[in-house]
């Protein structure tokens, strides 16, 4: 009987080739997802940092509501536990109210006095969210106000404008709000300049939900809005200023301090006040990306990717954001006039170490007013006492426009 003859056994080498190239295969892979991974990340970081939120988040949980105590019950966080009076939305910023003090703090559960109810059944209210705005419009701060609107690049922008207490001498104020926000934000600031006799006008600008959208629809991060500031100046002008202090609110300080070293007038501006600002947005996106746990190489590339002029399209934008431009630390030597710098160093969101670079860059000119605990954009609200006499006290030391600068201004304006 025959025997079938044994097959050859492989040579090791070839088991070897085998091994090796499914090794490869399996390397080369991983690799590949890696950088679609990597690629995907720092492309989402990029959009998410110039895309207009439409909506927030009711992230605070009501727990209960006594209307004859007249107190709201909340779940304890940083916010619910400042002292001080805030906004509190809810109902998916359907309804509003006015919350004061706190009355009692137990653990988890943050008990806060409702001074009131504008809109909304907030004994119904389940969750909801704290701002820094208290007022929604001037005439909630008990100020006369005319609703105007503002030519802008992009088109007509509504605005509140506040007239001085005892008429106008020519000084202005312009209240540019910050992300994600509107120009309500900047109400809180209107009293203390109009008992100043100072005009406020409270602007709104493109991609803010009031203001018409840019093409793209996407944030510039000062570096394409303060055009709309400038062209409030022009407006500001054209109805009478002869002097102007911009004000801004966390990206509304990137805005203000694009427009007091780039506008074609400028020279109008007399000085400048910044509330919980974005100075220098690497050390703002730095932070936020490490605050969400973004790997630091996707924080990086997404700011690159941000600055390329062909990449940046990839984040939605019609054109790339100079990072370099809106680093008024490194640019300090571009402000020529008073700055004054409010920022709590428990910020939360924007970090105030590029607040404390820019001040110690120009002590010449920027004053520094350190707070502790008033967490991002809510000075005013933690401390108005503070936050008022230290505007009203700076205003006072301010430089006056000229004649000569206000009548240089208005042909400007004409040209």
């Amino acid at each position: 009987m025959s025997r079938r003859p044994r097959s050859a056994p492989r040579p090791r080498r070839t088991r070897a080739a085998v091994a090796g190239l499914v090794v490869s295969v399996s390397v080369a892979g991983t690799v590949v997802a890696a950088s679609l991974a990597l690629a995907a990340g720092v492309v989402t970081m990029a959009r998410k940092v110039v895309t207009p939120a439409r909506r927030r988040s009711d992230d605070v949980r009501v727990l209960g509501h006594d209307p004859v105590a007249g107190t709201l019950t909340l779940s304890a966080d940083a916010d619910t536990r400042l002292p001080g009076r805030y906004s509190f939305w809810f109902d998916h910023g359907r309804g509003h109210a006015r919350l004061g003090e706190v009355v009692s703090e137990e653990g988890r559960r943050v008990v806060r006095r409702v001074e009131a109810v504008d809109q909304g059944d907030l004994a119904a209210a389940r969750a909801g969210r704290i701002g820094g705005w208290l007022w929604r419009s001037p005439r909630d701060a008990g100020l006369a106000v005319e609703d105007v609107e503002v030519g802008t690049p992009v088109g007509p922008a509504p605005a509140w404008l506040v007239p001085a207490a005892d008429g106008t001498d020519g000084r202005w104020m312009i209240g540019v709000h910050g992300r994600g926000v509107t120009r309500a934000e900047t109400v809180r600031a209107a009293p203390v300049f109009h008992r100043a006799g100072i005009t406020s006008l409270l602007v709104s600008y493109r991609n803010d939900g009031d203001a018409p959208r840019s093409a793209d629809g996407r944030y510039a991060l000062g570096d394409a809005e303060w055009t709309d500031v400038e062209a409030a100046m022009t407006w500001a002008v054209d109805h009478g200023a002869t002097s102007v202090v911009l004000m801004g609110w966390s990206m509304g300080g990137a805005t203000v301090l694009q427009a007091v070293t780039r506008a074609a007038r400028r020279d109008l501006v007399v000085g400048v006040v910044l509330e919980s600002p974005v100075v220098d947005w690497r050390t703002t996106l730095r932070y936020q990306g490490t605050a969400m746990r973004v790997p630091r190489v996707v924080q990086e590339l997404a700011m690159r990717l941000l600055q390329s002029p062909r990449a940046s399209r990839l984040s939605g934008r019609d054109a790339p954001v100079d990072l370099d431009r809106l680093d008024l630390v490194e640019q300090a030597g571009q402000l020529q006039v008073p700055v004054l710098l409010l920022h709590s160093d428990d910020d939360g969101f924007v970090p105030s170490t590029a607040s404390h670079a820019l001040a110690a860059a120009r002590p010449d000119i920027v004053q520094l007013e350190v707070f502790e605990v008033a967490r991002h954009t809510k000075i005013w609200n933690y401390d108005p006492e503070r936050f008022e006499s230290v505007i009203a006290g700076w205003l006072d030391r301010l430089p006056r426009a000229s004649a000569r600068t206000a009548r240089s201004g208005r042909r400007s304006s004409a040209g």
